[in-house]
């Protein structure tokens, strides 16, 4: 099976287990389900839960035990791209070719869906635990647990948003690169490196395998942002599925705005290689397609 082919069946995979964790809509509280419900089924690559997914096989691992996790990562991540295009943040009213949330269900149900989301991840990862047979496994699934508690916290995705808001607010040449690769490294590195790592911990690899990956998925996520901010530039409302230049209407300052557009380029070509080359020298059983995937993900166009 070739790549396109493999990563349409991953994809499809990966929403009906999405379906399967999503909350009903009914009774009193059906219009936050829905908003919750409109929120995850707008479409995406799918990329967070798909690593999880690629890394727990790398290692051997069931993938019973990585499913509620899969479902989980992308609720938050979900949740977050809600409040993200929120007006009191990034104030976009486009995600993923359509109305984002609170364009459509208003900024209160909008609220409420992200938060609904990010309780529910939690709820769906804990549902691991009774799929768990045995002790090793259930230490296997708190460990896990503890890895996205804190990849998405204040150490990770919450603590990188508190520091791009508070950059937007600081004049331009206050911004430095320092606090550039702080705000890349949490707020969207963290959750590469999160799903990444919990996939391996979920199949038994061992301390040094999985701290390789947290620094392939530290890689892997600050090329990926690097290549978003280059997009917002490059690209168009039709490709991305989002609206392009709201960096420059926030007057945010990125990556490429801070290093010009060729450093940049040439910095994601770095960050590849490496990312790469480490992944690469981790299995020698990989099928390939795992690598193949991050490759895909740094160079999209979209």
């Amino acid at each position: 099976m070739n790549f396109e082919k493999r990563l349409r069946a991953e994809t499809a995979e990966i929403e009906t287990i999405l379906k399967r964790y999503l909350p009903k809509e009914e009774g009193y509280a059906k219009m936050v389900a829905e908003a919750a419900n409109y929120s995850v089924l707008a479409g995406g690559k799918r990329l967070r839960p798909m690593l999880l997914l690629e890394c727990c096989r790398l290692f051997g691992g069931k993938e019973t035990l990585a499913e509620p996790f899969m479902a989980a990562i992308e609720f938050i991540h979900t949740y977050s791209l809600v409040h993200d295009d929120l007006p009191c943040m990034d104030n976009d009213e486009y995600r993923r070719g359509r109305k984002t949330t609170h364009a459509v269900y208003g900024e209160g149900m909008a609220v409420l869906a992200g938060d609904a989301l990010l309780n529910l991840a939690f709820e769906t990862a804990s549902s691991a635990f009774s799929l768990a047979e045995d002790e090793m496994e259930l230490r296997r699934a708190a460990r896990a647990m503890q890895i996205l508690s804190a990849k998405s916290g204040i150490g990770g995705m919450i603590g990188g948003q508190c520091a791009d808001t508070q950059a937007e607010e600081f004049s331009p040449e206050k911004v430095t690169q320092e606090l550039l690769l702080y705000i890349h490294e949490n707020k969207t590195a963290a959750m590469i490196q999160s799903p990444m790592m919990i996939g391996a911990v979920l199949a038994g690899a061992d301390g040094d395998q999985v701290r390789a990956l947290e620094r392939i998925g530290s890689k892997v996520g600050l090329a990926f942002q690097i290549r978003d901010d280059i997009l917002d530039l490059t690209g168009s409302l039709k490709e991305l599925g989002k609206q392009t230049g709201s960096d420059l209407k926030n007057h945010k300052v990125t990556y490429v705005s801070l290093n010009g557009m060729e450093r940049s380029e040439k910095e994601v070509e770095r960050l590849s290689r490496e990312a790469m080359e480490e992944l690469k020298g981790l299995r020698d059983d990989s099928s390939g397609f795992l690598e193949s995937l991050i490759e895909d993900l740094i160079t999209r166009k979209k």
